[in-house]
């Protein structure tokens, strides 16, 4: 039996007058319009859902802490990553195709975004388990999205649909081999690294620059699921990831990961090898060695999923002092689609729910809109003579970079050893074992012999041959072996 003191009230926090039985005119008459009650009730049902995010529906996460253990002021100023500095934080982990109630274990990457709630406001990652990404271009961003997505005449997914898109879309090749590899599929969320995958700008106190990329390394080990695993929980739990992180931190488990970042001076990105902020490219550790930063802990379970994950916000627009973006052309488009993306979904305010909102008091010219919670004052439009504020911040200033040229349509400028190819069959040869390079040929075959007709398996052929000749003629051997 409840506690008479914590009785259900309606929405307006009056007592409600039952849980089970609506207004009716006699025990056996008709239900009366006036139930407000029951209206409210059905009425707030009907209306539960809001739209799923177009990529990346499928997810959860946590909150947490990190914490900056290494020093890394020489680089930059922001607040979150000075020594000892502890930040709140969550995290979202998600499939990047498939619909909400798709299966956790579909071959996908995942999304790994991170939320920082610092001292200078909201600073946000959008991240992925792979360093790189199949375009770079934001041009081609819906098209891919679209071909990875449902057919329009069978609503089905379709793999001549994704291979006739990526094998037309050479730069693909890279995440294309992350994807069919072993982290194709992780075992759990747990045992991924995730990053930033974009170049980012750090600049320090002194106003120096660096060109830094993200690598939150997992600490509880990589470890992956075979097709055939993935296969079978696709059956006998098709949450096996959401539910894993969960009951992992319920259990007092809690996951971590180490973040490092490799740092590029400034001037050195007009003569790298591989031009840096092109989306489908590595910086080999070689050329720019790993800097331990800090430890990112989860440790707290959402309590309404609803409220605090599905509608949570991320969003790389999100920067504080001390970081700014860079000439990587997939970052600058996604500076502005996920902002958009969130208030088409969420409303114009989505940045005051609880879970979006910064921690440092907000001192915008933003007003009205539907769903608006805080209050403005006037005065509203600047500049004023009224005592509003002023874009007068003493400390760094937004860090920006030098662009000049003619305004045209055309691919990124090549550097000396820029090409669609070369560092997939890197990835190929040099990373993975055997075992590994035989479990990315069953993995691929696997996914040709379903469905992909001609000629999009004679160009899906041709790719892999140009990623390494030798995988390509096994992956064409194992197709027409399932053939015969």
């Amino acid at each position: 039996m409840s506690d008479s003191s914590s009785y259900t009230t309606t929405d307006s926090g009056a007592p409600a007058g039952s849980d089970e039985h609506s207004l009716t005119v006699g025990a056996a008459g008709p239900i009366v319009l006036h139930d407000h009650y029951l209206l409210e009730q059905m009425a707030q049902f009907n209306r539960e859902r809001i739209p799923e995010r177009q990529p990346h529906a499928k997810g959860s996460g946590a909150f947490g802490t990190f914490e900056t253990t290494g020093d890394v002021s020489a680089y930059t100023c922001a607040g979150l990553f000075q020594p000892g500095v502890k930040t709140e934080m969550m995290a979202r982990f998600s499939t990047v195709a498939g619909e909400r109630g798709s299966p956790d274990t579909w071959r996908d990457p995942r999304g790994f975004a991170l939320k920082f709630y610092t001292a200078e406001g909201n600073y946000d990652m959008v991240g992925n388990n792979t360093p790189v990404f199949f375009i770079k271009d934001p041009m081609k961003f819906q098209h891919f999205i679209r071909s990875q997505k449902r057919r329009a005449d069978n609503n089905l997914r379709d793999h001549d649909m994704q291979w006739d898109f990526w094998t037309l879309s050479p730069e693909s090749a890279h995440q294309v081999t992350w994807l069919m590899g072993d982290r194709g599929i992780p075992r759990t969320w747990r045992h991924m690294n995730g990053y930033s995958s974009h170049t980012y700008l750090w600049v320090n106190a002194e106003g120096v620059k660096h060109w830094v990329k993200y690598h939150f390394i997992t600490d509880q080990g990589i470890e992956f699921l075979t097709q055939e695993e993935a296969d079978r929980m696709v059956a006998a739990d098709g949450d096996f990831h959401t539910r894993d992180l969960f009951e992992s931190i319920a259990a007092g488990d809690h996951p971590s990961w180490t973040l490092k970042v490799q740092l590029m001076p400034y001037e050195d990105a007009a003569r790298y090898r591989f031009n840096p902020f092109d989306l489908t490219k590595v910086w080999p550790h070689g050329d720019y060695p790993l800097h331990e930063v800090g430890r990112m802990t989860l440790h707290t379970n959402p309590t309404d999923n609803h409220a605090q994950i599905e509608q949570a916000a991320f969003e790389p627009s999100n920067v504080v002092p001390g970081i700014g973006f860079s000439p990587d052309r997939m970052l600058l488009g996604r500076v502005f689609s996920y902002s958009d993306a969130h208030r088409a979904r969420l409303g114009a305010n989505y940045k005051q729910i609880p879970v979006n909102r910064p921690r440092t008091e907000v001192r915008s010219y933003s007003k009205d809109g539907a769903m608006r919670i805080d209050p403005v004052s006037d005065p509203v439009y600047a500049p004023n003579s009224k005592g509003g504020p002023a874009a007068t911040y003493p400390g760094q200033p937004e860090p920006q970079w030098a662009a000049d040229g003619e305004i045209v349509r055309t691919a990124y400028v090549d550097h000396p050893e820029d090409d669609d190819w070369g560092q997939a069959g890197t990835l190929v040869r040099e990373v993975l074992d055997d075992a590994a390079r035989s479990r990315l040929v069953d993995n691929v075959v696997g996914h040709l012999l379903d469905g992909v007709s001609e000629p999009v398996l004679e160009r899906a052929f041709e790719y892999w041959r140009r990623v390494d000749r030798e995988l390509g003629d096994r992956i064409a051997e194992g197709v027409h072996a399932g053939t015969d």
